[in-house]
């Protein structure tokens, strides 16, 4: 979305029937600099249509950036923007922003606050470069609008809290919200309440004994989360169990994927997911091109039956991009097998892939050792290529004709102890002929038992994109790939089974 240098995603919301997405913007250069608040609209989550600029970088408390921020919706409809502006001194402070004429439903313009900057570092004795990323505000049962502030102490990451009655006069409360020793600087924190059992999103401010909070920070070029209890008269979060604490490691992506915002979608009761996506070239590669960086497929969020983790989903209006149909049921795929999925253009495809290995007590599987607690690592040594009992097996997409070129999304599965492990990689290790991308390969460990449930893979493919669900929505992961061969018509699907043990595709359906 955007061209030229498109970042973090800003203030998403709905308002009066349309979705607005705000995002940072470099309108002069595919580098960072000069950042904006571009400004696009839709009705739809997949057809948009981009207004002028919400802010730009033209007064004494953000001449140096309009960074992120979040949008709230106050009582009578009315958006209200917090933002992060870098002022004449380089310093970080938050600003507000109005619109102009809220009768206008595409909010074309903004007001900058006269109060502005109406929260500083300088007057709460703060570190002025890490002081940014304001969330969207919500309202305690006292009535006071709570928002929170990524911040780093001692090197430290923490979630300030601030509070105000009219949304201009801000209060930094004394306890944060949350911290870690574990960490560095978080940025662009988000916080919301998800339901327990819930098939639908809520409101940011709903709070009950039927909801849990998600607290997610950016860090180490990841989006991390974290589960617990937040009481609202008291402020205190209690977490289930807390960043980087072993053998915890929730994160949205364990792809590219970072500086991510959610909002809640009034008119399907939905929470939507938008994150930017870095380039995995070199900025060289992106001034050539003209362009760098782009948002995510929406996603919608719900916590897992378990209570343990967050699902994620592409949206269902990212249906309606599916053409023709490639369909495949009840397919052996033989021990070291390869299968080319014909009939289908795959630079641009939707592709949902399922597993049966109902039959895998029949199997060995490669014994799970207790070192092994970094699925990135495990599948950069075990690559697509790399033999073992069951698995890999999966799809190689973004393929050329003779498999030179391939990005592989797959599964391995090893035994241990008692139960299953399920390992889902992203190999991009053979991606592209071309040397200057990165071709990091990326994993995760999926919470499944292939005894008792089919092992699935839904794969949005878009040229230089694939965002990959596995397990409906357990583990995600999204890499940035670049080609040579495999582009437009040229670029095939294929499944396949490099293990020794035969599974079934139980349906593959590709779009």
């Amino acid at each position: 979305m955007g061209n030229l240098g498109t970042a973090d995603p800003n203030g998403p919301m709905y308002y009066r029937g349309i979705y607005h997405l705000f995002y940072q913007y470099n309108p002069y250069a595919a580098v960072w600099g000069n950042i904006s608040w571009a400004h696009s609209i839709s009705y739809d989550l997949v057809n948009w249509i981009h207004l002028d600029h919400a802010l730009n970088p033209e007064d004494p408390f953000d001449i140096n950036g309009c960074w992120s921020g979040s949008t709230t919706l106050l009582p009578g409809e009315k958006p209200v923007i917090l933002y992060t502006g870098s002022d004449t001194k380089n310093q970080q402070v938050q600003n507000l922003a109005v619109p102009k004429n809220l009768s206008d439903p595409f909010l074309k313009e903004w007001i900058k606050s006269s109060h502005n900057p109406v929260m500083s570092p300088i007057d709460d004795g703060l570190d002025p470069d890490n002081f940014r990323d304001p969330t969207t505000a919500w309202q305690g049962p006292d009535g006071l609008w709570r928002v929170l502030i990524g911040n780093q102490m001692n090197g430290h990451g923490r979630a300030l809290l601030y509070r105000s009655r009219d949304f201009v006069s801000w209060i930094k409360s004394e306890e944060h919200l949350h911290s870690s020793n574990k960490t560095g600087m978080w940025e662009c924190p988000d916080f919301y309440p998800v339901a327990i059992y819930g098939k639908y999103g809520v409101d940011t401010s709903s709070v009950n004994e039927l909801t849990k909070h998600v607290l997610k920070a950016s860090f180490n070029n990841h989006d991390y989360y974290i589960l617990g209890n937040y009481t609202p008269t008291t402020d205190k979060f209690s977490v289930d169990t807390d960043f980087m604490d072993s053998g915890s490691d929730l994160r949205y992506d364990y792809g590219q994927f970072y500086a991510s915002k959610t909002f809640f979608d009034s008119a399907k009761k939905r929470r939507i997911l938008w994150s930017w996506i870095q380039e995995s070239e070199n900025a060289t590669d992106d001034i050539k091109k003209g362009w760098s960086g782009l948002q995510s497929i929406p996603r919608t969020i719900l916590l897992s039956e378990s209570g343990k983790q967050l699902i994620q989903w592409p949206v269902e209006e990212i249906e309606q991009l599916r053409a023709e149909n490639v369909s495949l049921q009840s397919k052996e795929l033989k021990g070291g097998s390869v299968l080319e999925v014909s009939g289908i253009t795959a630079s641009q495809a939707d592709i949902e892939v399922s597993f049966d290995l109902s039959n895998i007590n029949e199997a060995e599987p490669e014994l799970m050792d207790p070192s092994w607690i970094d699925p990135q690592l495990l599948c950069s040594q075990k690559p697509e290529s790399f033999r073992g009992n069951v698995g890999p097996f999966g799809v190689s997409v973004l393929a050329s004709k003779d498999l030179t070129e391939q990005t592989a999304i797959f599964f391995r599965i090893f035994r241990s102890h008692d139960k299953y492990v399920v390992l889902m990689c992203s190999d991009q290790s053979r991606s592209s002929l071309r040397e200057g991308p990165n071709k990091v390969s990326y994993g995760a460990f999926i919470d499944i038992d292939p005894l008792l449930e089919k092992i699935s893979l839904r794969s949005l493919i878009d040229h230089s994109i694939v965002e990959s669900f596995g397990g409906e929505g357990k583990a995600c992961i999204t890499a940035r790939v670049y080609p040579k061969l495999a582009i437009d018509k040229q670029a095939y699907l294929y499944a396949f089974n490099n293990g020794t043990f035969d599974v079934t595709i139980a349906s593959l359906n590709a779009w």
